[in-house]
């Protein structure tokens, strides 16, 4: 997909502020970002604790892979006011109608072709920090597309204690994941399972690294 270079430069400028703020003013950290591979289509599955997910992954995307789009899906009501849809838009988000939206699963597995996907599997944020189940729509898009995976886990970014710059955030990036076992089974509902289930068991296990 060709991204404008104005809007390339804009996302990549702001990147770079926000990995500012990120690591100088709240000692964020970036684990892993060798294993983002530089081209090729890319899922990033991560666990989702605050609104800062959304522009912190991203960022440190960017970071090891300049000019590079990260897309992902966003629930539409983001969307409705035009100054912060537009926002959302400069930055690689689109809508998706709640249920089952045909027309954006269309549009992320062509995404999924050649690009950059944030995802969020558990389909909601849990501020607590406790990791939720994964969706099964997740494990069906990886089996249609067989995009290479990366286990994504963030953690210390949903609390005061970062915004005021008192407790150290983190982001890792695991190493790809293997489905090929996966891949060999039947196209039906108990393998998309699996398939998400082998993800969520990957995020906690990076969750749990970064715990240590």
């Amino acid at each position: 997909m060709k991204v404008p270079f104005v809007r390339r430069l804009w996302v990549t400028i702001s990147s770079a502020v926000i990995r500012f703020y990120a690591s100088i003013l709240n000692r964020f950290e970036v684990v892993g970002a060798e294993n983002i591979p530089a081209a090729g289509g890319v899922l990033l599955a991560a666990n989702h604790i605050s609104a800062y997910d959304t522009v912190f992954i991203p960022a440190a995307v960017l970071k090891a892979h300049p000019w590079q789009m990260v897309w992902a899906p966003a629930k539409e009501e983001l969307f409705r006011n035009p100054v912060i849809g537009a926002i959302y838009r400069s930055w690689g988000a689109f809508p998706v109608k709640r249920g089952r939206d045909v027309r954006a699963g269309k549009h992320l597995g062509s995404l999924l072709q050649n690009q950059k996907v944030m995802l969020f599997p558990e389909g909601t944020r849990h501020k607590d920090g406790k990791l939720g189940p994964g969706n099964r729509g997740v494990g069906k898009l990886i089996y249609e597309h067989h995009p290479v995976v990366i286990p994504t886990a963030l953690s210390g970014i949903n609390t005061w204690e970062f915004m005021k710059g008192q407790q150290q955030g983190r982001i890792c990036f695991g190493a790809p994941l293997d489905f090929s076992d996966l891949f060999e089974l039947e196209d039906v509902k108990a393998t998309h399972l699996l398939i998400v289930e082998r993800v969520m068991s990957a995020i906690a296990s990076e969750l749990e690294s970064n715990a240590n």
